[in-house]
């Protein structure tokens, strides 16, 4: 007698095709959007000169950006939570060029402020939106590689953006540049509106969804010609050791909390590092724009590294890219004084934090319930930017009441806390998923 299955067999679609062209003109506009946000700082001298305030205030221009970010993103990302995804980010990115068009004609410093709020507003809106975008677009085991791809922008724009903004600006002047800017970023919404796929608005996410997904990227693997396995349900099988972990709201929790602490460790140090790079290699000041370009060419190079293999491991990758940071750090106090060693260590320490945000988010976003993704990197966006805000504000402290010998030791304490942090709430997951 022949037994037949009670349910029907299907044939196994093939893998989707990787969407490099929609990530890259992602990547576009998020080049765009941290250049507009950073460029600035560039352009001190001459738009403190004509708009008649000074320097300091010209550079609080960036601050009220970024807590624009802080403040606004998560509301704002959960109140748009039932538009369609596609046209938001192409919204989003119109509006930051209306941003940079309308600081380019303010004719006070207060209607450059004003314009500066708007470009926050939608700043932080897109960057949320856009790392979950890019992770909707694929299964879970390829988040880390479209994120590495559409987030690749942000890098290049802190190696290539504020540097060419600058040069444009002294070329041309400072309202140029931001006008030129603006035209940028509204080519950069065309090539976003035509090449980026669409996406299901969150609001009508299956709630079947994540465990359907969870046990999908669990049990196929990346395509690179292999051939995927047929998913199964958690309630049949065992979940394997070092599978990813179930989606829930604590690991989202976890993600952001980590993110955040790293990353007031990270600029508490690093928004100080040009006396220190000078003190500890040895180098002139005017060798500093070389050493933090080459900082920033070795975050590139992280990135990389992430859509290439770290980030199909980000359970591994991100216990291993924290301590190497805490040795690099640590390596330039120890080599303080001897150049050659001192800026390898300064270069490693580059290659490793290019790659450790791209890989905070892979991680987050492969914990997120796939109806929250959004939200969650609205969560993300704030607790980086916190990070940043506070880590500058914390390292100003030290430096005045210790001196700058402290602020490395202050980033190598944080690191080994958030190393405890990263081991104990991912015990903390696979428990919680081994038990579901």
């Amino acid at each position: 007698m022949t037994i037949t299955s009670a349910r029907p067999s299907t044939p196994t679609a093939p893998p989707a095709k990787f969407p490099l062209a929609g990530l890259l003109a992602l990547a576009v506009a998020t080049f765009l959007s941290i250049s507009g946000e950073m460029l600035p700082t560039g352009l001190l001298p001459e738009m403190s000169s004509e708009l008649g305030v000074s320097e300091s205030s010209i550079g609080l221009l960036v601050s009220v950006f970024a807590f624009t970010v802080v403040l606004t993103s998560t509301t704002l990302t959960h109140l748009t939570r039932r538009l369609p995804r596609h046209l938001l980010i192409v919204g989003l990115i119109v509006v930051l060029a209306i941003s940079a068009g309308l600081t380019a004609i303010a004719p006070t410093y207060e209607l450059v402020v004003a314009s500066r709020i708007l470009g926050g507003l939608a700043h932080g809106t897109f960057w949320a939106i856009g790392g979950a975008y890019a992770a909707h677009l694929v299964p879970r085991e390829q988040v880390g590689r479209a994120l590495a791809v559409a987030m690749s922008g942000g890098t290049l724009a802190f190696v290539l953006g504020v540097p060419l903004g600058t040069a444009a600006g002294q070329a041309l002047g400072w309202r140029p540049a931001f006008g030129l800017l603006a035209a940028l970023m509204a080519v950069g919404a065309v090539l976003v509106w035509r090449l980026l796929p669409p996406v299901p608005t969150p609001a009508d996410s299956d709630p079947d969804a994540d465990v359907d997904a969870t046990e999908a990227a669990t049990t196929m693997v990346p395509a690179t010609g292999s051939v995927p396995i047929v998913p199964t349900r958690a309630s049949s099988a065992p979940r394997r050791r070092g599978s990813l972990p179930k989606p829930s709201v604590l690991g989202v929790v976890f993600s952001c909390v980590i993110t955040a602490v790293f990353m007031v460790g990270h600029y508490s140090f690093f928004t100080f590092i040009a006396p220190y790079l000078v003190r500890s290699t040895g180098i002139a000041e005017s060798s500093l724009s070389a050493a933090l370009f080459a900082f920033g060419i070795a975050g590139g190079v992280g990135l990389l590294m992430v859509g290439w293999f770290l980030g199909k491991r980000p359970r591994i990758s991100i216990p291993i890219g924290i301590g190497v940071v805490a040795v690099s750090v640590f390596a330039m106090m120890a080599f303080e004084g001897q150049p050659t060693p001192s800026l390898i260590a300064f270069v490693v320490w580059g290659v490793t934090f290019g790659a450790l945000p791209p890989l905070f988010q892979t991680r987050m976003l492969q914990v997120a319930p796939a109806k929250m993704r959004d939200l969650a990197s609205a969560f993300y966006t704030t607790g980086f930017n916190a990070g940043i805000g506070g880590g500058a504000l914390i390292g100003a402290i030290v430096l005045d009441g210790a001196g700058l010998d402290a602020l490395p030791v202050l980033y190598i304490v944080v690191a080994v806390v958030v190393l405890g942090l990263v081991l104990v709430t991912d015990r903390v997951l696979a428990v919680r998923s081994a038990r579901s």
